[in-house]
């Protein structure tokens, strides 16, 4: 079964206020990763609905785990995050298996229940 958000960034203060912003805006966190090998643990053992990815790890590019997560049995959407624009990143974003990109600073319940498609 399905259940909620996983979060992935590096940085831990980030992560902290990116809960809390979801969390008020009625969604449900359930995991948190610092890095992409994390993140595909994670979706893998929790099945979220929604995985929120910073495009920048230390580990790995954002883009190449949004690839193996949607080669995932259950993939789940990912919607990228970062603090770099859209312009920034390019065509990578329209190329990738996700479902959409939010910069941080737009970051809130509602706007990534929109960009994900996730009903209210």
């Amino acid at each position: 079964m399905h259940a909620g958000i996983l979060l992935v960034d590096d940085h831990a203060g980030f992560r902290r206020v990116a809960r809390r912003l979801l969390e008020v805006g009625g969604l449900n966190v359930v995991g948190e990763a610092a890095n992409g090998e994390e993140a595909l643990a994670m979706a893998e053992k929790l099945l979220p609905d929604v995985v929120v990815l910073d495009v920048l790890l230390p580990d790995m590019d954002g883009f190449v785990v949004a690839t193996q997560l949607a080669a995932l049995p259950a993939p789940p959407r990912v919607v990228l995050i970062s603090s770099l624009t859209r312009a920034e990143l390019g065509t990578r974003i329209d190329a990738a298996p996700v479902a959409g990109f939010l910069a941080k600073d737009d970051l809130d319940g509602a706007r990534l229940a929109e960009v994900a498609g996730l009903t209210s």
